[in-house]
């Protein structure tokens, strides 16, 4: 009989951990990794945490993700990312992404909330010194800011690639968090007459506002069209 061959796809769910099971509202993580990633593929800047010379320190970047992968962008001179260009032991970061869905507006002021979507990651940071691989990481993040626009730039050249850091942080220790739903207002309250419910909050495109040395005959690009459809 002949073997089966062993499944390559990753598992459905990420494994929980400590760092990465909440101590309250435990009953909104999720492990989900096809949640996770549509969590992060939706944003554009995340916070990067970590600690600097016994300090706590979180600066917000770009970043995107390739598979199991999230890579981070940033400046060489950046003291972060010259910690984490050490192979060992590299630098420990917890990156978060949020977004918000709605404004959750109570009769009383404990039970304001907001609805959200989030991503805790928890890892080990290295800055990526593969050429073939940092090129391909810097075309993600061009277009985790707008699909398709890496195909349409000129290219970093020699002098920015070299100012130009990229960080690797496999996708390890993750954990989402979901809040939906409406108010969780206290029984005693509901009388109360104060107006409650959820305002929904929504990311929206503008109309581009062309650069003032951009030549007249210039036509708009099909992905900024799209971006407001």
């Amino acid at each position: 009989m002949q073997g089966t061959r062993p499944s390559t796809s990753p598992p459905a769910t990420y494994t929980p951990s400590e760092r990465t099971v909440p101590t309250r509202s435990a009953d909104r993580a999720s492990y989900d990794r096809e949640l996770v990633h549509s969590i992060l593929d939706e944003g554009h800047v995340c916070h990067l945490g970590f600690v600097r010379d016994g300090a706590p320190v979180v600066l917000p970047t770009l970043y995107c993700r390739i598979g199991e992968r999230l890579y981070v962008h940033g400046s060489t001179g950046s003291r972060p990312l010259r910690a984490a260009g050490e192979a060992d032991p590299g630098l420990a970061v917890c990156l978060t992404v949020t977004h918000v869905d709605g404004l959750v507006l109570a009769r009383s002021a404990f039970h304001h909330s907001i609805n959200y979507r989030s991503v805790v990651v928890h890892g080990t940071a290295r800055q990526v010194t593969d050429p073939k691989e940092k090129s391909t990481a810097l075309d993600a993040l061009v277009d985790q800011v707008v699909p398709g626009r890496s195909r349409d730039a000129r290219p970093a050249d020699k002098k920015e690639l070299a100012a130009t850091a990229v960080l690797r942080l496999d996708l390890d220790e993750v954990s989402a968090k979901v809040r939906t739903g409406g108010v969780n207002d206290d029984a005693e309250d509901l009388p109360l007459p104060h107006w409650a419910g959820v305002v929904p909050v929504r990311t929206s495109y503008g109309a581009p506002i062309p650069d003032p040395g951009l030549s007249p005959d210039t036509a708009l690009p099909d992905y900024l069209g799209a971006l407001r459809c």
